[in-house]
């Protein structure tokens, strides 16, 4: 294991993975607290790696699988000999119980949802956020439930269906929990992980956009040296600041190419110039190369293969211009940290996700370029952040999340200049619609999808035959899940109005109430 440097300026919170889905909520709920963390899968965590690591709190994650199981997971027997604060989440709980003594079972009461738990014991998990005698609402997602405490353990709270929902041996400070602190679903859950980390384990929480910006231009500058870099610039927020925070670090050093695909949103290309030539002063190449993106998906209907041409060409496009920036040694890429992080699949192996940016994957091997990769522990949200402490214009820090192939995945079938003029013009008056009524900030992503598909109308007593425009919004805070935005009847009907009157091609207006799971945010 090789420290990250950032770490080590910082007091720090190991998780330890076992499969949950939701585990990279945790970090994300100590990050906002500013507590610095990372997620390392169970089967990575032995004692060298602990001493290296040295962590001042230690979080169990949840996992689908049953500690009944003999090749289940287990908490390495070197946690427990830290010394250090120790949290259980769930199956975390479990496997504290199964270890130090006491013991679990399979229940015929099963817990999967919002419960209610009700407070048993004064703690300082709950100092400050629960009372004794009352009860809250959490999430419970759970098979086998505890039913017998280690020696040392006492109960601290109670379900109906599981009686030791939380635990605690007070003087080795160990807590578990049943529930999932972690999820938006337990109302005081980040509450009680600041208890944890900041009451119980002393945790400073000195992790900040600012500190970070600081320490990260001197990684950059150490790592790059006098070197020339280069960025591909998709116009997406991850890309931009990560040019941005590079170009502070290391000025006319960085280089950025800009492929405008002809699949952005109305005037992001001469907003993406605009901001990086004019307002950054920061060395740009603009390619636009319309043409050769739709020439090349010229009856390409299949939504993988598409992806496959934008990709497959953006680089072509991307190294014959790199080519020409001499003294070139490194590529910079917005990569965060959910891409980086290894999760733990069903059967307690690692499964490797991590993944290149979408325009530039391959290109590091293939140009013989080392990477930058300045934003490789950040999540989106903490991007956001650091966004505003360089400056960035907060409209554009704020524009919703916008797919790598863009326009092209939300055209089903084959697309064409007509189509993506078409979905261009209907989605800007669908935002501009929710801008105006002051919903823009309460939706995490917003957008039109043309479809493949025509019916019947009636313009002007004339018979039209046109597409279909669906309408897609959702609230989300990760974008793992996500509901549909329950738009007022009178706001839908207003933007299906203005986009039939104003947008040649659509005679139809419907609207996506379709959740995730099971569908997806984008239609493609």
């Amino acid at each position: 294991m090789t420290l990250d440097p950032h770490a080590a300026l910082h007091d720090r919170a190991l998780i330890i993975d076992f499969g949950s889905q939701v585990t990279q909520l945790i970090a994300r709920r100590l990050r906002e607290t500013g507590v610095y963390c990372e997620i390392h899968p169970f089967n990575r965590v032995d004692e060298a790696f602990l001493s290296e690591f040295a962590p001042k709190a230690v979080i169990l994650s949840g996992g689908p699988a049953s500690v009944k199981t003999a090749a289940s997971p287990r908490v390495p027997a070197a946690v427990f000999d830290l010394g250090v604060p120790i949290l259980g989440i769930c199956y975390g709980e479990q496997m504290i119980c199964a270890q130090l003594g006491g013991e679990v079972e399979r229940s015929d009461h099963r817990e999967f949802g919002r419960a209610k738990v009700e407070v048993v014991k004064d703690t300082p998990l709950f100092d400050g956020v629960w009372d004794v005698g009352s009860s809250y609402q959490v999430w419970m997602s759970h098979g086998d439930r505890v039913n017998a405490l280690p020696e040392g353990f006492e109960t601290i709270a109670k379900s109906d269906g599981a009686p030791f929902a939380a635990i605690a041996n007070e003087a080795r400070r160990i807590y578990a929990v049943q529930f999932h602190p972690e999820v938006v679903h337990t109302p005081d859950g980040g509450k009680l992980l600041y208890n944890f980390t900041h009451n119980i384990a002393g945790l400073s929480g000195d992790w900040t956009m600012a500190a970070f910006r600081e320490e990260a231009i001197a990684d950059i500058r150490r790592q790059v040296g006098a070197a020339r870099v280069i960025c591909g610039l998709s116009g997406g927020v991850d890309s931009s600041v990560a040019a941005v925070l590079i170009h502070e670090a290391i000025g006319a050093q960085l280089t950025c190419v800009f492929v405008d695909t002809g699949l952005m949103r109305t005037d992001e290309g001469e907003e993406v110039v605009r901001l990086f030539r004019d307002a950054y002063n920061i060395p740009l190449i603009h390619v636009e190369a319309e043409d050769m993106f739709l020439g090349k998906l010229a009856g390409v209907d299949d939504p993988e293969k598409k992806r496959k041409i934008i990709g497959a060409t953006f680089i072509d496009i991307f190294e014959e211009e790199a080519n020409k920036i001499e003294g070139a040694a490194f590529l910079a890429q917005g990569t965060l940290y959910p891409d980086v992080i290894e999760s733990v699949s069903f059967d307690g192996g690692p499964s490797v996700t991590i993944k290149s940016h979408h325009n530039v994957g391959g290109l590091p091997d293939r140009m013989n370029l080392k990477l930058v990769e300045p934003l490789r522990e950040l999540f989106k949200d903490e991007v956001r952040l650091l966004g505003r402490e360089l400056g960035l214009p907060e409209p554009f820090i704020a524009r919703h999340p916008f797919p790598g192939p863009g326009l092209a995945i939300r055209i089903p079938g084959g697309v064409t200049k007509e189509k993506a003029d078409t979905l261009r013009k209907a989605d800007t008056i669908y935002l501009d619609e929710i801008r105006k009524a002051g919903l823009y900030n309460e939706i995490w992503q917003a957008f039109a999808v043309l479809l493949p598909v025509r019916t019947v109308g009636v313009m002007g007593d004339e018979r039209t035959y046109d597409h279909v425009l669906a309408l897609r919004a959702v609230t989300s805070t990760d974008g793992m899940t996500a509901d549909y935005y329950p738009f007022p009847h009178d706001f839908l009907g207003r933007c299906a109005t203005r986009i039939i009157n104003e947008v040649r091609g659509v005679n139809r207006v419907v609207y996506d109430v379709t959740s995730k799971p099971p569908g997806t945010i984008e239609w493609e």
